[in-house]
């Protein structure tokens, strides 16, 4: 029988304090990393530039966001079944097919090197299941998916921070600035995931509180719908919104900075993810002790409608002019991951531990960011088609206040619906 490495005997031997900030400093590290594969292109403007009559960025992102979607679609499927000695191999095989789609994007010509933007989403969207894989079904998982979901905020600052400074100071292009900055991320990926990749499997304990997690075949995906489908419908929609706001404000953020006069100071992402980051994840981590499951998806629900309500009331302090540009974005920021990361690391894993649903969270999360992804799409066309004219900045707005509350009225009704599915789950079990 196979020894287990060195470092698996320690976690599983250290303290839980230790074990914790093992794992979460190993996966944000990791995920940001491959970020850089994926968003610092959004930094690069590729000004006068066009394609039949659309931006040639715009093309750019519409294609790297149907690639990302239809990986979501693919992922239902893939990432629920995925057995965890595949995902080293999966994730590394990802990220090498993601960052040859820089290289072949760098020397074919435009606009025939729009398609690699597609090869470039389409692996790298499957990735996030198979990290969040180690991490879904411990008794810190709050903890652990916080600081995953987190790298999402304080990566996107910083990768477009890199590519813009790979830009305006080592003179790269903006066709080869992204394959350049995965250069520089690849060999500390390559470190975090050997490292990640020594986690030990959940105890005995952690199943115990959390619920056994467990690839899900066909049949089980079905009857996991089934038993929550009206909650489902309203959290994804929900969800919907917000990651077309976030994916939109991710893609068009120089669009915006630039309009806003503050486009040249390549700091500027840094300077706005970074606070977000971190009360994102004091306020994510901190759910680790409310101990009851019950408890803390309804809380989970309360944080979202909270963060929606936020983006409302930053919107109308900016255009009344009482707060500045860079604050107004940063508490935009903070708004929306409040709403955003708890899907993403912890809101899925309470609700399955609520409901003791033998399950797995890669499932669940790849439904609702499929739809995701295909409502990011959607607002790309809708507003290159129907709102052509409306600069950046004004559609971000709009969008900010249409989200806030649409979004808030659909997680109210999730949280009405879990609440009341609850009891009669617990009358169920009594009989």
């Amino acid at each position: 029988m196979k020894q287990p490495h060195p470092i698996t005997l320690w976690l599983t031997r250290t303290h839980s304090v230790w074990f914790t900030l093992y794992a979460s400093f190993c996966a944000f590290a990791l995920y940001t990393c491959v970020y850089a594969f994926r968003k610092t292109f959004p930094v690069a403007t590729f000004s006068g530039l066009s394609f039949a009559g659309f931006e040639y960025k715009v093309w750019l992102v519409t294609f790297q966001v149907i690639g990302y979607a239809l990986a979501k679609f693919i992922g239902i499927k893939v990432i629920s079944e995925l057995k965890a000695n595949a995902r080293a191999f999966g994730i590394l095989l990802m990220v090498t097919i993601a960052g040859v789609s820089w290289l072949l994007f760098a020397l074919v010509p435009a606009p025939y090197n729009i398609v690699f933007l597609f090869t470039n989403g389409l692996p790298l969207g499957m990735v996030w299941g198979m990290v969040f894989g180690y991490l879904e079904g411990r008794r810190m998982t709050e903890v652990l998916g916080a600081s995953l979901a987190v790298s999402f905020i304080y990566s996107a600052g910083l990768c477009r921070s890199v590519g813009a400074y790979i830009i305006q100071y080592w003179g790269v292009s903006e066709f080869w600035m992204p394959f350049v900055a995965c250069c520089l991320f690849i060999l500390p990926l390559l470190l975090f995931q050997f490292l990640l990749d020594k986690l030990p499997p959940p105890t005995t304990q952690d199943e115990a509180l959390r619920t056994r997690r467990l690839p899900m075949n066909r049949e089980e995906r079905k009857n996991f719908t089934k038993s929550f489908l009206p909650g489902i419908v309203l959290f994804t929609l929900c969800y919907v919104m917000l990651t077309a706001f976030r994916d939109f404000r991710d893609n068009f953020s120089s669009d915006i900075w630039k309009s806003l006069n503050l486009g040249n100071d390549p700091s500027i992402y840094t300077r706005t993810e970074t606070p977000v980051s971190l009360i994102v994840l004091i306020c994510m981590g901190s759910l680790m002790l409310i101990k009851n499951n019950k408890t803390a998806l309804m809380v989970n629900h309360v944080i979202i409608a909270l963060g929606l309500v936020l983006i409302g009331v930053a919107n109308l302090l900016y255009e009344a002019h009482l707060i500045n540009p860079v604050l107004w974005m940063t508490l935009v920021g903070i708004g929306l991951y409040l709403g955003y990361i708890p899907f993403n690391s912890i809101f899925f894993d309470r609700l399955i531990a609520t409901f003791k649903y033998v399950s797995t969270v890669g499932f669940i999360m790849y439904v609702a960011d499929s739809f995701g992804y295909l409502g990011s799409v959607a607002v790309v066309f809708y507003k290159n088609f129907f709102q052509k004219g409306l600069s950046w900045l004004s559609f971000f707005i709009t969008g900010g206040y249409v989200m806030s509350v649409g979004g808030t009225l659909l997680i109210l009704g999730s949280m009405l619906y879990f609440h009341y599915k609850h009891r009669q789950w617990k009358r169920s079990q009594i009989t």
